[in-house]
């Protein structure tokens, strides 16, 4: 019998106002090392709100996060990445003026071991630091297939390059648990078949723990190992994608969006 895996992440119990409207209520989850988890929902659910509380753009009201044991309420969003929390967001936000391959080394460089002392003063480990980022970014250029645009402009990508370049720039930052908001958002079909089977390679290579939301069905379907569901800021359901699917509560929450959609219409 296999031991289970540790526990990575963990909400506990979290809420957030905003004046009198409340977009999470008493929500709870938790991620194991190595897992991959969908975290879906109707339009205004919630789960953009909750990835903000993990990486820190807000701070819950009520509740408390913790990664890899350490408490993540009252941080800035750069803390909670040094501490192994990465993120891509819906909208892409890559640095479009600048090189791909400056993108990547952008991210390195917030890990960097050379100091800013020895980068001001040109000394040997400054050298050393940069010759190891250059090869670092090389390498993650290739695994996602980017090296022959490495010089060219992030902006003049297509959308499907931008995507993998922003999960690329993620990636580059060591993170323990990576924070995918709705990748293949925008994308055609192939670049999301193509999508899903780049998350499978990261969780399995990368041996990340990985939390995804996502619209397209199809795609948490065949990723996750297990999957949360909000509507209106609560948790309705939590489980493996065989139990979500059949789960008469989140057909009814899904279900009932589309009702209240047709009779705006």
């Amino acid at each position: 019998m296999s031991t289970p895996a540790p526990i990575l992440l963990e909400v506990n119990h979290v809420s957030r106002t905003f004046g009198g409207l409340q977009a999470l209520n008493n929500v709870s989850m938790y991620m194991a090392e190595g897992e991959l988890v969908g975290l879906i929902g109707p339009n205004g659910a919630g789960k953009t709100t909750l990835f903000n509380l993990l990486t820190g753009v807000y701070e819950p009201s009520a509740g408390k996060i913790h990664l890899a044991g350490e408490k993540l309420n009252g941080l800035k969003p750069y803390q909670i990445n040094q501490k192994g929390a990465a993120r891509t967001f819906q909208n892409i936000r890559l640095f479009g003026q600048m090189s791909v391959v400056d993108n990547i080394k952008m991210a390195f460089h917030q890990h960097a071991r050379h100091s800013a002392v020895s980068s001001m003063f040109r000394l040997p480990m400054h050298f050393k630091g940069e010759k190891e980022i250059n090869k670092k970014a090389n390498e993650i250029l290739e695994i996602f297939n980017l090296k022959d645009r490495e010089h060219e402009l992030a902006g003049n990508l297509s959308y499907g390059k931008q995507r993998r370049l922003e999960i690329a720039r993620a990636l580059a930052t060591g993170p323990k648990v990576l924070l995918l908001d709705e990748p293949a958002a925008g994308m055609n079909p192939q670049e999301t078949a193509e999508l899903m089977t780049l998350i499978k390679w990261i969780k399995d290579n990368y041996k990340l723990s990985i939390l995804l939301i996502e619209h397209d069905m199809s795609l948490v379907m065949n990723v996750c190992d297990r999957i949360y569901v909000l509507d209106r800021g609560e948790r309705i359901a939590e489980g493996t994608p065989e139990v979500i699917r059949t789960s008469a509560q989140v057909i009814e929450a899904y279900l009932g969006q589309d009702a209240e959609e047709e009779g705006h219409a």
